[in-house]
């Protein structure tokens, strides 16, 4: 599992860095692929806003034939970080769950029809 980190009118510093870490691999319990990847993009929206959200997290995860995408938007990078992990939490948990209920479905199916 690799992480990509992209950012545009913000510097990337080191705590920066540990933070998506750490919020982007709690949620690495969901995936069981190795080919999946995770592309973070941070930026802020412009320089002329003077309140109001201006902070944009932006998540996408690449499965097999899957892509998870998720975006939040922020006074505070922090806030946007967070709220793009909750975000991307409940994508990646809704993508598990259609994995594995689809082939117990199946098989529900098929003893039922057996029987």
């Amino acid at each position: 599992m690799q992480i990509i980190i992209k950012t545009k009118d913000i510097e990337l510093t080191a705590y920066l860095q540990s933070v998506i870490d750490k919020k982007i691999g709690a949620l690495i319990k969901f995936i069981q692929i190795e080919n999946a990847g995770i592309f973070v993009e941070l930026k802020k929206e412009t320089n002329h806003h003077k309140q109001g959200n201006i902070f944009i997290a932006e998540a996408i995860v690449t499965f097999p034939g899957k892509k998870l995408v998720a975006k939040a938007h922020g006074q505070d990078i922090m806030e946007a970080i967070g709220k793009m992990k909750s975000e991307l939490g409940k994508e990646m948990q809704k993508y598990k769950t259609k994995r594995i209920e689809k082939p117990r479905r199946q098989q529900r199916k098929l003893k039922e029809e057996l029987l």
